[in-house]
């Protein structure tokens, strides 16, 4: 059995699977050579060369001739999971995004390697579903047929990365397969970890109006776990009202908003306004009326618009939008119908929108609000630094975003790349038990 393993790194982002799959195989004695690398992104680019020795780095995958690919034993691919995930639009195969699989298809059918791992979202499982009873959808369906069809024994499983001892609440769908054997992937060690474990201490907090309003109601430790938005509720949400953060309101106008926060969800209201139902419907002030009494109610209602609390807008109805040969549903504004009051809800219009909790594990980290996680800092509040954010997925911390640290730019950048990479300890779990069948196999 030859000890060096040729592999290929495909939407290779920062590299994460790369490590994990080269973390497993050196325990198990091997060397390692990565034969290409294909990735579009300029900021993963710096990242990846600032962190390996590239042999080939190569761009869109679509651009790519499988034939003048050198061999290899096994393809790594945390293909585009944008097209499949709740955080996106779901579109799937419709997405061009969604396509890019079947870029891996062409390149498994050309060069026939041992295995591969395949990485993406929980929303792939039941993707285009075609009955609720189902248990996978069509594009999942399609993916293994696809895969199967290539010779392949293929197993995948939906794996969280808070039993590989990482600080996260991670889901992710992993497939992997070989030419001869089915890849055992349960009963995986489990380890755990909190986020208290992982924090950087006494780096500088923040001193702005919205930390300010939070530590004023709160005291630090008061804060883990705590959502900032105003959207749905539940004992870990802060509303903005609640901090006085747009400016302070008065016992009357808290009662008002926190009544019609939770009435402009029931259903009755939309048989009333002519749209189907949605999360969050605006209401006229003679709608409001009839479940709060007020004499000066159109002055209270007014006042929390001026100061931001609320805004007045039309209902929205759906329509369908055709993209790619398919149709999908939105939600747009309905002129036709009177503007109503509804709750200011943009989820990210924060300076924070949650902040951890030392004594447990993060959420699931996401491009779009990574940014704007808090932490708990002595009697301050911070945000996730960048090496708390790689030890989130398990990075080792030689890992190194440096060239991102300068301004504000720049960190943007790199959460960006993190809310979208692989958890290490995982690729390097599922990377082990591969190449144990390989180990078998040769």
């Amino acid at each position: 059995m030859k000890k060096l393993l040729k592999f290929i790194d495909l939407f290779a982002g920062m590299g994460g699977t790369r490590i994990g799959f080269e973390q497993a195989a050196s325990e198990l004695g091997f060397k390692t050579q990565c034969v290409l690398t294909s990735e579009i992104k300029p900021s993963a680019i710096q990242a990846l060369n600032a962190n390996f020795n590239q042999e080939i780095i190569r761009g869109d995958i679509r651009d790519i001739d499988a034939a003048t690919i050198p061999d290899f034993d096994i393809l790594l691919g945390g293909f585009p999971c944008q097209a499949f995930s709740t955080a996106g639009k779901g579109h799937g195969f419709l997405d061009t995004r969604g396509t890019l699989f079947f870029e891996i298809e062409r390149i498994l059918r050309e060069k026939q390697p041992y295995g591969f791992i395949l990485e993406n979202v929980e929303g792939l499982i039941l993707h285009d579903r075609e009955k609720t009873a189902d248990p996978i959808g069509r594009t999942l369906t399609t993916i293994l047929r696809k895969l199967n069809g290539l010779g392949y024994s293929v197993t995948w499983r939906l794996l969280d990365s808070q039993k590989f001892g990482v600080a996260q609440s991670r889901l992710r769908v992993y497939i992997v397969g070989t030419l001869k054997t089915k890849v055992y992937m349960d009963d995986f060690p489990e380890k755990t970890k909190l986020f208290g474990e992982i924090i950087e201490h006494g780096k500088p907090c923040i001193e702005s109006h919205f930390t300010k309003c939070l530590l004023r109601h709160y005291r630090p430790q008061e804060l883990y776990g705590k959502s900032i938005k105003d959207k749905r509720g539940g004992d870990n949400n802060i509303h903005s009202w609640t901090i006085g953060l747009k400016g302070e309101i008065t016992s009357e106008q808290t009662q008002l908003i926190e009544k019609l926060f939770k009435e402009r969800r029931k259903h009755h209201w939309a048989d009333e306004i002519g749209i189907e139902w949605m999360d969050g419907m605006p209401l006229t002030a003679e709608q409001i009326s009839t479940f709060f009494k007020s004499d000066n109610l159109k002055e209270i209602l007014d006042d929390l618009v001026n100061k931001g609390y609320l805004v007045l807008e039309h209902p929205k109805k759906l329509v369908q939008k055709e993209i790619n040969g398919g149709y999908i549903e939105e939600r747009v504004q309905d002129t036709t119908k009177p503007k109503g009051y509804n709750i200011v809800a943009g989820k990210l219009s924060f300076e924070f929108s949650k902040i951890l909790d030392n004594n447990a594990v993060a959420p699931t980290l996401v491009a779009m609000d990574v940014a704007k996680l808090g932490v708990v800092d002595g009697d301050g509040i911070r945000r996730l630094t960048l090496r708390e954010g790689l030890r989130l997925f398990g990075y080792p911390d030689s890992y190194n975003l440096s060239m991102f640290e300068n301004n504000n730019v720049g960190l943007a950048k790199a959460f960006d790349l993190l809310g979208n990479t692989v958890v290490v300890p995982v690729i390097k779990a599922v990377a082990t038990r591969l190449l144990e069948c390989y180990i078998k196999d040769n």
